[in-house]
Order: C-alpha cells, then structure tokens, then sequence
C-alpha cells in the first residue's frame, strides 16, 4: 500500500509508503532558464500524491514564465528539431551519392576510399538513428521516465548511442591510417584494414554492451534517453579518449609532414606527394 511511481512530465517520483515525503531538487534544465536552484517535493498520503510543495516547478524553481512564454519556447524547440532534421537529410542524401559514386567507379577502389566509405556509413547510420529516435520518443508517445519503457525503444536508443560512438571511432581510424602511411614504410594494407573495422565497428559495439547490460541491471526505466548518472560515462569517456588520441595523431602528423618537406632529401616529387 502506498503510492506509484509519477511520471509529471518534469521529474519522476518513485513508489512511496503512505506517510512519506519525497524530495526531488529542481530538474537540472531550469538552470538554463533561471538563477535560482531548489527543491521541490510530494507527499505519500492514503488518498495519493498531494501537490507541489513548496509551490509549482516554476515558481519553486526560480523561473520566471513572463520571462520567456511557453508558446516561444515551443516555437523554438520546433525550430531547432526542424533545423537538425533539414540538416541530417542533406547529409543523408549527399553521403549516399558519395557511397554510390565510390561503389561504381573501379578506380576509386583503394585502402583510403574504403576507410572513407565506412565513416560514410556510419554518418548515414548516425542520420537514420536520428529520425527512427525522433519517431519512436515523440510520434509513439515513449516519453514515460518512471515505468520501464517498450523494448523498441530502447533499441532505438542503443541503436542511436552505437552510431554516434561509431561514427567518432571511424573518425579515429581516419587519423591512424594516415599516421600509419607517414610512420611505416612498407606494410600490409589487408592486414591493417581488418584491424581498422575492429576498431570502427567492434568497439564501439563493446562499449555498447556494457552500458546496455549496465542499464539493464540498474537503471532500466523510461526509454533510456535520460543521461544523468555516472554509467553514461562508459559512453562519454570512450569518445573522448578517441577524440583526444586523435588531435595528438594530428599533431603528430603536422609534425611529421613538416620535417620531411624541410629535409634535404626530399626531391620535387616526393614534396609534392606529402
């Protein structure tokens, strides 16, 4: 006996015995809107869940709704999930011509465009993530972050985080091969290409799995698109490393071109090369 889980639209309130007060701080969003940070809190009585104390989220949150109307808000919103959705079908569409044009022309068939093709891949995987994320969350109405969501919604978020990390990972590779070309002189192209869709495809995958089996185990409620705790590191902190990895490649590589444009050795068609 006691009160349900509630999901209000803003916070969620987990099961509580009667009797019991429950107390939530502000949603972390309000800071963008207000200078002021609070709590806000429900009591557990036989007949429910009483109303907000000490007064509505707005008010106890610091935010001022004359400040900025909800209609505007909404126009914005619309605005910005318009403007990445314009944004994701261009590249959609430009990288599928560019995936066709290497396809077909023979010529083009090499180490480097293969890598290429694969980082185009993964932008276009990162694109349909995108709207299969948008039409499962806001078209079907999967926006409940107290009770467990459907498993086609979480599989749309699992779908949606591997494509990102993939697409940072191809990223990565993109850096190693061109290192790996300034660094080695002779070696294996099959042999180091089947490393790189380990590194693109296969990583990313590890991680992915951890953190599923992770918010399997502790945090399997809503439709796993809330990111507030510390497992979403297990994703985070993997892209940042690539991210860092592959600027100290860049510098590494800027170093390396420099030395060899300034050697003595160097004639006019090997400058030309790097």
């Amino acid at each position: 006996p006691g009160c349900r889980g509630l999901w209000d639209n803003i916070t969620c309130w987990p099961s509580a015995v009667v009797g019991e007060m429950v107390v939530k701080q502000c949603p972390i969003y309000f800071s963008y809107f207000a200078n002021a940070h609070g709590n806000v809190s429900r009591m557990c009585t036989s007949h429910g869940w009483t109303e907000l104390y000490p007064a509505p989220y707005a008010a106890a949150c610091g935010y001022d709704t004359n400040s900025t109307p909800t209609e505007e808000k909404a126009v914005f919103f619309d605005v910005v999930r318009i403007g990445y959705t314009v944004g994701h079908s261009l590249s959609l569409i430009s990288l599928t011509a560019a995936m066709i044009i290497l396809c077909i022309f023979r010529k083009l068939h090499c180490t480097r465009n293969y890598i290429h093709m694969h980082l185009f891949v993964s932008f276009i995987m990162r694109a349909v993530a995108v709207f299969v994320k948008d039409v499962v969350l806001f078209e079907n109405g999967e926006s409940d972050h107290c009770f467990v969501g459907s498993t086609g919604c979480k599989a749309a978020m699992i779908f949606f985080q591997y494509c990102i990390m993939a697409n940072f990972f191809w990223l990565l590779v993109e850096g190693l091969y061109l290192h790996t070309l300034l660094v080695i002189s002779f070696f294996s192209e099959r042999k180091y290409f089947w490393w790189y869709i380990l590194i693109g495809w296969g990583a990313p995958l590890v991680f992915i799995t951890a953190w599923t089996i992770t918010r399997i185990h502790f945090e399997n409620y809503g439709c796993w698109d809330i990111i507030e705790s510390s497992f979403w590191w297990i994703i985070k902190a993997p892209i940042l490393i690539s991210i860092l990895v592959n600027f100290i490649l860049f510098i590494c590589i800027i170093r390396i071109l420099v030395q060899k444009l300034h050697s003595p050795d160097v004639g006019r068609n090997d400058s030309s090369q790097y």
